[in-house]
């Protein structure tokens, strides 16, 4: 595996770490809105096994 695949990956999961502390804590200032962010990270997570299968390929 090349260094710049490894370093994406490195960085998708950097940004993906940002966007799951925004949410929580998003859930955390406005406990109405859980049932939306949890629909969001699962998004988040297909998206997430969506990059990691193509750059294990």
């Amino acid at each position: 595996m090349s260094t710049l695949a490894i370093l994406v990956g490195l960085l998708l999961v950097l940004v993906g770490f940002i966007i799951f502390a925004g949410l929580a804590f998003l859930v955390h200032r406005h406990p109405a809105w859980a049932e939306p962010v949890v629909v969001a990270l699962g998004g988040v997570t297909l998206m997430g096994m969506v990059i990691g299968l193509v750059i294990t390929r």
